[in-house]
């Protein structure tokens, strides 16, 4: 006679991915959002134009461009504050907003999910901020390039959204991306968001990632086509700050990429 109690139990009838059915989905983050320093939060701003600094040389000229007033911040819950400075430093975790005039920048100085970019996007432009031109620099990857790139290359490239093409361009000696090459990550998703909203909008990516001579390259693009007929200036500092300053992607180089 069979001993039931001695006998191997027969095989689940659950597979081991069927019993993720039964654990409860995590708690959505909460989204985004703006703290202004404005009297009347609810106010819409409506700049001339908004500039976004994601690349590391775009956010050590930004931060160290003057005269510019502190407006705000953009707040991401699960970006812990804990060890920022009470005066703005590019070493901390933040995304401050500053004005000079009619434009707002915006300085990310954190890492951005992928699953994150579209909240940001939709946070940042056409709620609390309706602007006329957005301007986002960033930085092109040497796997995302359709092309051969160098380590010794510099140079500066765009996209645009439709309305942006049909006037008067912002950076007029700026090529266009080559087609076939991809850009990613939280610049992608703030352009598709202009080209949604019927913004003007502009990415300038550049390569490298960081160092003095494309550092240059962009404070030149601000100064030449951005921020002409506006006196500004830079901390003497910046540049050298500029070098150091940024988290710096590091991929295997291989012949696909070079």
């Amino acid at each position: 006679m069979e001993d039931v109690l001695t006998e191997l139990p027969p095989p689940s009838r659950f597979f081991i991915e069927d019993l993720n059915n039964f654990t409860p989905p995590s708690p959505p983050l909460p989204s985004p959002f703006l703290f202004l320093s404005s009297p009347n939060s609810k106010t819409t701003l409506k700049p001339s134009l908004l500039i976004i600094a994601l690349s590391p040389p775009s956010l050590s000229l930004l931060h160290h461009l003057s005269p510019k007033t502190l407006i705000g911040t953009l707040i991401l819950p699960e970006i812990s504050p804990s060890g920022n400075t009470i005066t703005p430093s590019l070493k901390d975790n933040s995304c401050n907003l500053y004005s000079i005039n009619s434009i707002i920048l915006a300085n990310f100085q954190y890492q951005v999910p992928s699953e994150r970019t579209h909240a940001i996007a939709k946070t940042l432009i056409g709620q609390q901020i309706v602007p006329e031109r957005v301007l986002i620099l960033d930085s092109v990857q040497r796997r995302n390039f359709r092309g051969r790139i160098s380590s010794d290359d510099t140079f500066a490239m765009k996209l645009e959204t439709t309305l942006e093409r049909k006037g008067t361009p912002l950076l007029k000696s700026l090529n266009y991306l080559p087609s076939g090459s991809v850009v990613e990550g939280l610049g992608a998703a703030l352009l598709g968001r202009c080209q949604m909203k019927g913004i003007k909008g502009i990415l300038c990516v550049t390569w490298p990632e960081v160092g003095g001579s494309v550092t240059s390259m962009v404070k030149d693009l601000l100064v030449k086509d951005v921020l002409h007929g506006i006196e500004v200036g830079f901390d003497d500092n910046g540049e050298d700050e500029g070098l150091r300053f940024g988290h710096k992607n590091h991929y295997l180089d291989s012949e696909l990429y070079t």
